[in-house]
């Protein structure tokens, strides 16, 4: 992360997000695009430093979500940098549905949601959207128990059978190789795209 000169003013943290995902798609809210979203945070937090740090999907690979102007809609945008560090130098985030809102308050950052990701609704986030089915305030670890424990089914990256976080965690510890961990790491984030494609068309359809 560069060093900021941000003359004591706040550092407000804004990720950007690929425009087709499920997770904006059927967000409530009425932030749809990463330009919406950067207006949306320099008319909140008009004496802020907004960085905006685009998705590498984006910038990259051209998927949906690029915003030409973001120089002139942001103080800096930075590229290369990671998520880790980029919350680090941040005193606040603002998002859609960015799994980094989720990663900012596992670090105690406060964070800003115009959407309805899973994390937001809880009393845990300041919310841009109403949400009538999360009345009930959750604490941090509940929050963390629920997603990460509860929820999700688990794939070890060793044997590709399905096991606990536990397990998980284990096994990408004792991995022998970097290439076994790297494989492993795949082999999680397919089955967790393949429940997130599952949850989304259930959302869609309106199951409850």
């Amino acid at each position: 992360m560069p060093s900021l000169q941000t003359n004591g003013r706040d550092v407000l943290l804004v990720p950007g997000q690929v425009e087709d995902d499920a997770s904006i798609r059927v967000s409530h809210g009425d932030v749809k695009t990463n330009r919406d979203l950067l207006l949306a945070a320099r008319r909140d937090y008009p004496d802020a430093f907004l960085v905006y740090k685009p998705h590498p999907d984006v910038e990259v690979a051209g998927r949906p979500g690029h915003v030409p102007d973001a120089e002139d809609l942001s103080d800096l945008v930075i590229q290369g940098v990671s998520a880790s560090a980029a919350i680090a130098a941040a005193d606040r985030i603002a998002t859609i549905t960015s799994l980094l809102g989720f990663e900012a308050l596992l670090r105690n950052k406060p964070v800003r949601v115009y959407g309805s990701p899973f994390y937001a609704g809880w009393g845990l986030t300041d919310d841009a959207v109403t949400f009538e089915r999360r009345g009930r305030p959750c604490s941090l670890e509940e929050l963390v128990v629920a997603a990460l424990i509860e929820a999700p089914l688990y794939i070890s990256p060793l044997t590709d059978v399905p096991c606990g976080p536990e397990d998980t965690v284990e096994a990408l510890f004792i991995a022998p190789s970097r290439e076994t961990r790297i494989m492993g790491a795949k082999s999680l984030l397919r089955t967790w795209r393949r429940l997130k494609r599952y949850n989304d068309r259930r959302r869609m359809n309106g199951a409850k």
